[in-house]
């Protein structure tokens, strides 16, 4: 008999919120989207949006939920909160932002050195971690506002991440998911607990250990909904928050990638390739695995950013026509879109694109983004697939440096994100890997593993394993075609993987002349 617990989700990704409803297994009941603004940029290079703007989007999309939805609210058992990464917001002691958030996508550092210790230094740059340190001082928020906003970092209460402020909002509770915490804040990601006092991430940036929230696994409860929020939602209230994890942790379990030796490939404005594990690993030495949403576990993470943002950049700047197209014959985009992939062979008649519009992976920061092959044949479609082309062929190259390090091999990849609801990226995916990928039930797997994380929470299943078994499920398969595979494999071992290192020097020299204005 069907299960009659159902489980509300609420996802704050870069580009929309989302509020759905789930049962217990798995299935969507309901969904509504609200459509976001990633970010406002006052200065170049800058992101940052107003927290309240991000809580009035997802008030907005749970009340716009309910008229959707075809069983009383009561059914509801619990509530889970899942969204992007890295997103930070200062809160003062009237427990309101002090601050815009600055989001994922700034780019601002500072030009200080972390004040290490002499010994501490040295071993560092013995072991060959000061790069990343210094980096990850430069990058480091607390350290701009302190220094460029003294008097607001006097301020400040609570120093939170996008999550643990809706989790506030909801709840009037300072928690958060351990699974949520990625970014630069002082937490250990080996031990996934705030840093130990000694630990030089303390001496890399200003946060104290009381600007922290607490933090909790998966399935635990982090409080309960308040009147105020249930007044501005309409989630009813006393119903439970339940912790699950970041929207790309979320996404991993949410496609049942439990194991190393499948790969989750997340088609988002961050496009990324996970594997799961029972031990900590570092994919790119001192860049750390991220906690994966069931206790104790790990998301070995590679990643391409900026990437199906892309998409979004295309469409901006050269889709007017679909667009314009889309909106006369009452169609999506999107189908449109699709259309130009079917109008360019495999291999875009030689037009290769090199996907970095921002570094990734450990790449330095002169790195750049290239388009080369272009000739009189090429047209918005070839530039458009090269793009589709460029994103994947990067994350077969994650994959292959994930096996390397994993000594496993990845044999099963599920695809999900907004891009893999495309059956022409889907079967360009199969192509470039050289192997079958699917397809979950539903593109929407951030959500789902945060329905998972209710679910288990509630005790509904008595573990994640149980849950993920009965919750996610197989949709459609993609095979490679055999003679689309060769002309792939060809081109990224002869092309693409010569690319980065040949236009190396162009990089830099670019960094180089234009940072002298």
């Amino acid at each position: 008999m069907k299960n009659e617990k159902y489980f509300l989700s609420i996802d704050n990704g870069t580009q929309s919120v989302r509020a759905m409803v789930f049962d217990g297994e798995g299935q969507l009941i309901a969904k509504s989207k609200v459509e976001i603004e990633p970010y406002f940029s006052s200065q170049k290079g800058w992101a940052e949006q107003h927290a309240d703007y991000f809580w009035d989007s997802l008030c907005q999309a749970c009340q716009e939920l309910w008229p959707k939805l075809s069983i009383p609210k009561e059914a509801i058992a619990a509530v889970s909160v899942t969204t992007q990464r890295a997103t930070v917001i200062p809160m003062g002691e009237d427990n309101q932002p002090l601050r815009p958030a600055i989001s994922w996508l700034d780019q601002r550092q500072v030009k200080t050195k972390p004040k290490l210790g002499k010994v501490e230094s040295a071993l560092m740059s013995l072991i060959r971690a000061k790069p990343l340190v210094d980096l990850m001082h430069a990058e480091a928020e607390a350290n701009w506002i302190e220094q460029n906003e003294p008097e607001i970092w006097k301020q400040i209460h609570k120093f939170l991440l996008l999550s643990g402020y809706h989790n506030y909002k909801l709840t009037g509770q300072y928690n958060d998911a351990i699974a949520s915490t990625v970014g630069f804040v002082p937490f250990e990601y080996k031990t996934q607990q705030w840093a130990e006092q000694k630990d030089w991430k303390w001496r890399a940036m200003p946060i104290r250990p009381e600007m922290l929230p607490e933090v909790l696994p998966a399935g635990s409860v982090l409080g309960e909904i308040t009147e105020a929020a249930a007044e501005e939602t309409g989630i009813p209230q006393g119903l439970p928050l339940i912790a699950s994890g970041s929207d790309k942790a979320c996404e991993v379990l949410g496609t049942g990638c439990i194991n190393n030796e499948t790969g989750s490939l997340s088609y988002g404005s961050l496009a990324t390739l996970n594997i799961t594990s029972d031990k900590y690993l570092e994919a790119i030495p001192f860049y750390p695995a991220y906690p994966g949403v069931i206790p104790n576990t790990f998301n070995i993470e590679m990643m391409v950013q900026r990437g199906y943002w892309m998409v979004s950049w295309f469409k901006k700047e050269f889709g007017l026509q679909e667009e314009q197209l889309a909106a006369n014959q009452n169609l999506q985009p999107e189908e449109l879109f699709d259309k130009l992939l079917t109008k360019v062979p495999a291999g875009s008649d030689g037009l290769m694109l090199q996907p970095y519009w921002s570094p990734s992976n450990g790449d330095g920061p002169e790195t750049r983004g290239a388009i080369i092959g272009f000739n009189e044949d090429h047209t918005r479609a070839h530039l458009y697939r090269a793009m589709i082309e460029g994103l994947t062929y990067a994350l077969r190259e994650s994959k292959e440096l994930l096996e390397k390090r994993s000594k496993k091999t990845i044999s099963r990849l599920v695809v999900s994100g907004g891009g893999s609801q495309s059956d022409e990226v889907m079967q360009i995916t199969a192509d470039i890997f050289g192997m079958t990928v699917f397809r979950p039930h539903t593109f929407e797997t951030s959500s789902l593993g945060a329905a998972i994380a209710s679910a288990v929470g509630i005790g509904l299943y008595p573990d994640f394993s149980s849950a993920v078994s009965k919750m996610t499920h197989q949709g459609d398969r993609f095979d490679p075609i055999d003679a689309n595979q060769e002309i792939y494999n060809d081109l990224y071992h002869k092309v693409y993987k010569k690319m980065y290192g040949n236009l190396k020097p162009s990089y830099e020299a670019i960094r180089l002349i234009t940072s002298r204005s």
